[in-house]
């Protein structure tokens, strides 16, 4: 059933224009547009670079291995993925080929420019209570600057997007450490700002 205020009709507007975007030159290497997924008015917003090789095959955000450990790290910090939303600050896949396989590559200034009215018009139909950026990618082109995960991760950030935003890790950063001690600190530290965000949501929701 369609929510009475509107919003499945216009998310389901951006959705269809967003797949034919022709503003940049990524959609000419992807598979297809990978638009934001979730709850509408969901309290926490999540939103990490861009999709990878499995998204951009499946067509739904963090779906692929990135996707799995933060499903786990969400339920370890009591937050329900079904009540969120997620999206990525590019909506295409940009990567390099190395034989057979597709290389995830870092978009640019310009790419994320190009995306960024797609990512401002979710940011006005959701309008999260909490605002989780994933990695130094999304944290740049949320917050602007260069902010540093490692100095600014877990805190609440100051900003005019969202009542309360929260920068910490993206789950491919823990999946590329080179031993398994190494990758539980890095999911503890992902879970303990998760938690820090959810507890924002619910402090803001009791207000």
């Amino acid at each position: 059933m369609a929510r009475s205020d509107g919003s499945d009709e216009v998310f389901a507007k951006l959705r269809r224009d967003a797949a034919g975007c022709r503003k940049c030159r990524l959609w000419q290497g992807a598979t297809q547009t990978v638009f934001g997924e979730g709850a509408l008015h969901a309290p926490i917003m999540l939103v990490g670079e861009q999709p990878g090789d499995r998204e951009d095959v499946d067509g739904h955000p963090f779906v692929g291995p990135s996707g799995g450990l933060l499903d786990r790290a969400l339920a370890e910090a009591g937050i329900d993925r079904s009540l969120t939303y997620t999206t990525n600050v590019v909506k295409h896949f940009k990567y390099r080929t190395r034989g057979k396989r597709r290389i995830h590559q870092r978009p640019a200034a310009e790419e994320i420019g190009a995306c960024r009215p797609w990512l401002d018009a979710e940011l006005e139909l959701v309008r999260p209570r909490v605002l989780v950026c994933l990695g130094a990618t999304a944290g740049q082109a949320m917050l602007g600057g260069r902010p540093s995960v490692e100095r600014e991760r877990g805190r609440l950030l100051p900003s005019d997007l969202a009542p309360a935003v929260v920068l910490t890790a993206h789950p491919s950063s823990a999946l590329r450490q080179r031993d398994s001690e190494s990758r539980r600190a890095a999911v503890a530290a992902l879970v303990n700002d998760l938690r820090v965000a959810a507890e924002a949501a619910a402090a803001r929701n009791t207000r």
